[in-house]
């Protein structure tokens, strides 16, 4: 028992004065007394452990409800920026779709002034091989598109149509190095041969030096290859070469329509074209 008493003295020993001033408040009743020295004593040790105390659990308490309320500012933060995302994507989507019907009411409206059949068709492949530039559109034979009608856009001429299948079509682009195509100056009335050069502008050939080009010049179709119905926009001239001698004279044509940025295309026939289709058909 004394060893108990020895191993536990301190603590008993602050038990006990941290007790005394509840004991003696007990007994006192309701009669206030002035606190004597051991009071005093009591309160003076035990105000600094009290006040450590209570910071602690006040820290504790202050420390728990900022991890509750930053839990929760971050919840939201993450779902306002999921909010975010998917605003910016469906705010983007309307774009896109904006863009492309604005595309195709031009389409729409283009055909009205295009004689001959017309058939709206999309991009859907590239041809990467260098020798032969064309695209892939998502008409073919079922649709009406047949080998030889042109392709072009509002903007202007894009190629002509060389290979079909029952619902896809290959498309020579007026860019490649073996496209021919005859056009005149819309000024002028001059004419002349756009020839693709493979990459870059268009080279006017065959444009006889005594007629009237100048820089800026608008090169449309002539309608004399059999392919174009005339009057479509091919380009602009520039760089044009005056010579002193021989027959002809030289430019080039900067294209009407960025064919690296193609999205959708319509199919068109030239008046040769539609007669010959109506021919052949009639034979078979």
């Amino acid at each position: 028992m004394l060893s108990l008493l020895k191993r536990y003295r301190q603590l008993l020993l602050v038990s006990a004065l941290l007790l005394f001033p509840l004991v003696a408040f007990l007994a006192s009743g309701r009669r206030g007394r002035e606190p004597n020295f051991i009071d005093r004593a009591v309160i003076a040790l035990t105000s600094p452990l009290q006040s450590g105390l209570n910071w602690i659990i006040d820290g504790g308490v202050g420390l728990v409800n900022g991890y509750v309320d930053l839990r929760g500012v971050r919840r939201e933060n993450d779902a306002l920026r999921l909010e975010n995302m998917q605003l910016r994507a469906a705010v983007q989507l309307l774009g896109e779709a904006r863009t492309e019907n604005e595309r195709l009411r031009q389409l729409l409206g283009y055909t009205e002034a295009v004689p001959g059949p017309e058939i709206p068709a999309r991009v859907v492949g590239v041809n990467p091989v260098a020798k032969l530039l064309s695209v892939r559109i998502s008409s073919g034979e079922k649709q009406g598109v047949f080998e030889g009608m042109s392709v072009v856009t509002p903007d202007g001429i894009v190629g002509r149509v060389i290979r079909t299948t029952g619902h896809y079509a290959d498309v020579a682009l007026v860019t490649d190095p073996q496209s021919r195509v005859g056009v005149r100056v819309q000024r002028s009335r001059a004419r002349g041969t756009a020839a693709g050069s493979g990459s870059g502008p268009l080279l006017l050939e065959n444009m006889l030096r005594t007629e009237d080009v100048e820089n800026g010049d608008l090169i449309i179709t002539s309608g004399t290859d059999g392919v174009y119905p005339p009057g479509m926009v091919v380009g602009r001239v520039t760089n044009l070469e005056k010579k002193e001698h021989g027959m002809f004279q030289g430019a080039d044509i900067v294209p009407a329509v960025d064919t690296t940025k193609l999205e959708e295309v319509l199919v068109v026939g030239s008046p040769y074209g539609v007669a010959a289709q109506s021919v052949e058909g009639g034979t078979r």
